[in-house]
């Protein structure tokens, strides 16, 4: 051992260095033989890699369930959705490895949260939210019947610490309808001669999802389907935007007059007031009118000669 020593001394303090990793784990071998008794030397083998390389903390997940941790479906973190007033919606939330965690849809106002479910509960009184979970992992938020305030944020959570959250922006459009005559050009009031054609077209844009249910009405009576009057035809197209609607109305009558209104279903309308004249003008129909203001213009260049000869007498 002397011998041995003072070769290490000869070599130098660096090498002395190089050998001390060495040197303690030949001590440890050496306590562990002595102060303990093993099976055979795989058990021995096993103290030792535990010793030298397995990590000391203790937060090592005990499971493999506990490991993973829940992640969304959706690569990013937010959706932005569209969708038409009325119509109803379904915000997904897709999420993989839940376990115990649980999943609320919060909606978010500023700094302000609304909390719309927790779980399988829905905790708003809003009866149109309603909470689906569809196998395997989509907790979906329902809102029937949207209007224009449910626009806005809102926010799917998981439980974890901290919180992970994916979010969905939705807008709200509202149909746009216009009323125009045969020749495109919008109107408010339309005048026809009896027994002409009453021809009008109902142009619909900003519908994401156009539909066929377009109805047009002379007053509280519906003209899509009524076979009683007779003449009446409605022609609807569907375009990449919106929607063109045309109604006919045959051989029209001083009865045909009054309020005609084009509507998208019960989320959108617009009306017309036609005036059907059974020989008349529209001129004449307004005669009234102008002969009051001819009265008055009469009245007042009789009061203002009066005023000029009293100023000269």
């Amino acid at each position: 051992m002397y011998n041995t020593w003072k070769t290490l001394n000869d070599c130098g303090p660096l090498a002395v260095m190089e050998l001390v990793p060495l040197l303690a784990v030949i001590l440890l071998y050496a306590v562990v033989v002595n102060k303990a008794t093993f099976e055979n030397d795989g058990n021995l083998e096993a103290l030792l890699n535990h010793v030298l390389w397995e990590p000391t903390t203790s937060s090592t997940p005990t499971t493999e369930e506990e490991k993973v941790v829940p992640f969304f479906d959706e690569t990013a973190p937010y959706v932005n959705l569209t969708v038409q007033i009325g119509a109803n919606v379904d915000l997904h939330c897709k999420v993989n490895h839940l376990n115990e965690k649980t999943v609320s849809w919060v909606r978010r106002a500023g700094e302000k949260m609304q909390l719309l479910s927790f779980g399988h509960h829905v905790y708003s009184t809003d009866q149109r939210y309603e909470l689906l979970f569809k196998d395997p992992n989509d907790w979906q938020l329902r809102i029937s019947y949207l209007n224009e305030r449910d626009a806005g944020h809102y926010e799917c959570q998981v439980s974890t610490h901290p919180p992970i959250t994916f979010s969905v922006y939705l807008t709200i459009i509202v149909p746009q309808l216009e009323i125009t005559d045969e020749r495109g050009v919008q109107v408010k009031d339309k005048f026809y001669y009896v027994g002409s054609t009453i021809e009008l077209k109902c142009y619909i844009t900003k519908v994401p999802q156009p539909s066929q249910f377009i109805v047009w009405r002379h007053e509280s009576t519906s003209l899509n389907y009524d076979t009683s009057r007779g003449g009446i035809s409605v022609k609807t197209d569907i375009l990449s935007n919106g929607a063109k609607s045309r109604l006919f109305v045959a051989n029209a009558q001083t009865s045909d007059s009054g309020k005609y209104t084009c509507s998208l279903t019960d989320i959108a309308s617009t009306s017309v007031t036609v005036h059907v004249l059974n020989g008349e003008t529209p001129a004449a129909m307004q005669h009234g009118g102008s002969n009051r203001c001819g009265r008055l213009h009469s009245l007042w260049v009789m009061i203002t000669f009066a005023w000029i000869l009293f100023r000269l007498s």
